[in-house]
């Protein structure tokens, strides 16, 4: 892999000058390189050269280069005290992860709230905050993202910081990280190079709900079982908020259309909720969480503000936790209109296994009944393996998370010549 010629600038954010950081495209698929594969063994937790050799099928003689190559660049630390007794040689001396030592930093940019969290090279979460996504256009709201961004990576000075990750809706250019959000009216946002130039980081820039199956792809894995349903065959998944959309993956690679994902925004549903493009029943207005609440709010079954603060969608779920039947089956209503539109997507694609994820499927856990009941009687396929993401009300930070590591999971040891060149 070459690496990107890095040029210096003048900021137009602080007006001195810095090295311009480069925009690299994510790698949402499973690797298939040796350093990637050892990489990836530790993420579990420490484990033994032998046991990785019989894991991977490479030679002890590839692992113990992988793992001196891995030592030597710091993303690998042995543990001497986890040798068992007797064990003689230093390829019995089990190794794992540095996860104390680094950290990556990963955005998600919603419609209405942006998360912004650092993660270790495990994949797991360290901290985050929320802060509500700039609406007053997309050169403000992107400084002002990176910012938030910058100030909060000041919190973690005893890490180094290796890699952002910025997932979003739209459609994404991925090798200029280059975003058009037609919700957020965003049209060309510099995303990658505003965010690079603030974070001083190399970026990588994914769409959304592509991030998500990635994230199952690469942080979701805990036995070899599940290594091997990834590295073969097809996932769909299914993504439901305040917008909606589908990702593929094939073979351990989340497909990634050249002109960007499609959508199924407008689907229709047989609802009569009027669509911004003039039709009735498009799939996204019907079931996203700022429509159902406001179709909440406007039958009286929940308050437009609750104290000092408008109400949200939480309130609607807490309505119909609380025994208000018009809440429960409003949400009854929108898990019946999933559960068919999953149908339907799945029986157009016929993948090996289709994984939900997102608060429309998570937010109210009674309704995932209702959902799996009308996949079952619309879908005219025999049964196949459909389940709920096991990454819950955080699938945004993940998809976040996944792809501020794809490309040093991908190829660490480019990854990390990268991020030395940069420094």
């Amino acid at each position: 892999m070459s690496v990107p010629t890095l040029e210096r600038s003048v900021s137009r954010v602080t007006g001195r000058a810095r090295v311009q950081r480069p925009v690299i495209a994510p790698e949402l698929r499973i690797a298939d390189n040796p350093a990637a594969a050892v990489l990836r063994s530790a993420t579990g937790g420490p484990v033994s050269r032998d046991n990785v050799a019989r894991a991977t099928g490479l030679s002890i003689a590839t692992v113990n280069r992988q793992v001196s190559a891995l030592l030597a660049v710091g993303l690998l630390r042995e543990r001497p005290d986890l040798t068992a007794a007797g064990a003689v040689g230093r390829p019995r001396v089990p190794f794992d992860i540095d996860h104390e030592a680094y950290l990556t930093i990963g955005i998600h940019i919603g419609a209405a709230v942006t998360k912004i969290v650092a993660a270790d090279l495990r994949g797991r979460i360290l901290g985050g905050l929320a802060i509500a996504t700039p609406q007053t256009g997309q050169e403000f709201a992107t400084t002002t993202v990176a910012r938030s961004a910058k100030a909060f990576l000041q919190r973690w000075h005893r890490r180094k910081a290796l890699w952002a990750g910025v997932a979003i809706g739209g459609r994404v250019d991925p090798l200029t990280g280059v975003v058009d959000h037609p919700k957020l009216e965003w049209r060309g946002a510099q995303v990658g190079s505003v965010l690079g130039e603030v974070l001083e980081l190399p970026v990588s820039v994914a769409p959304h709900v592509e991030a998500m199956a990635g994230s199952e792809l690469l942080l979701s894995i805990s036995d070899r079982r599940d290594q091997a349903r990834a590295e073969n065959g097809s996932s769909l998944y299914f993504y439901v908020r305040e917008t909606a959309g589908v990702a593929v993956t094939l073979d351990g690679r989340v497909h990634t259309p050249s002109n960007g994902p499609g959508s199924i925004a407008h689907l229709p549903t047989g609802s009569n909720v009027e669509c911004s493009c003039g039709r009735r029943g498009c799939l996204e207005v019907t079931v996203c969480d700022r429509s159902l609440h406001s179709r909440a709010v406007g039958r009286g079954i929940i308050p437009a503000h609750n104290g000092t603060a408008g109400s949200t969608i939480a309130d609607l779920y807490r309505a119909a936790e609380a025994g208000s039947e018009p809440a429960r089956e409003l949400l009854v209503e929108r898990a019946t209109i999933l559960g068919h539109t999953v149908a339907m997507v799945r029986d157009m694609l016929n993948p090996d296994r289709v994984i939900l994820g997102g608060q429309a499927f998570t937010g109210y856990r009674p309704a995932i009944a209702h959902v799996a009941r009308a996949f079952n009687q619309s879908s005219t396929l025999p049964p196949t393996d459909i389940r709920i993401s096991g990454f819950g009300g955080k699938v945004q930070e993940f998809a976040a998370v996944v792809t501020s590591l794809s490309v040093l999971y991908a190829d660490p040891l480019a990854a990390i010549r990268r991020t030395s060149v940069a420094d």
